[in-house]
């Protein structure tokens, strides 16, 4: 699996294994949704920590596809492979449309934007205070 660090605001540090074993499970189901999506190519994909942040989960994962099939296919992907491990989302918004695919797993949100509706929405200024995990 790909290593993972936390970015702060001015430095970077290796922070897997200063991780509760929950913690570390749930960074372990993000990064194969991360996977799953950049297997279909999604583009400028984020994973932004909100845990010190919110109550209502842990991680968003955001990413943009080029078409709305493309966003569909990257949702797929996402779903089968975490279905594998036995995971599935709890809900899931938008697929029919596409513009904006939710994929709600509790302890991580996965959103598949088009380009017009992430650069609409802006996820990233909203939670602007979120600490960013690059997946390497």
């Amino acid at each position: 699996m790909a290593k993972v660090q936390i970015k702060e605001k001015e430095t970077e540090k290796e922070t897997e294994s200063a991780l509760s074993p929950e913690d570390q499970a749930v960074l372990e189901q993000v990064k194969i949704a991360v996977a799953a999506a950049d297997d279909k190519k999604a583009i400028d994909l984020v994973v932004l920590r909100l845990a010190e942040l919110t109550e209502f989960t842990d991680y968003f994962v955001i990413c943009t596809g080029n078409s709305t099939r493309q966003t569909q296919a990257i949702a797929d992907s996402v779903t089968d492979k975490l279905r594998e491990t036995r995971l599935r989302p709890m809900h899931t918004e938008g697929y029919n449309t596409g513009e904006w695919i939710l994929l709600d797993y509790g302890s991580f949100v996965f959103h598949v934007f088009t380009d017009e509706s992430r650069r609409f929405y802006d996820l990233e200024r909203l939670w602007r205070d979120a600490v960013k995990v690059r997946v390497l």
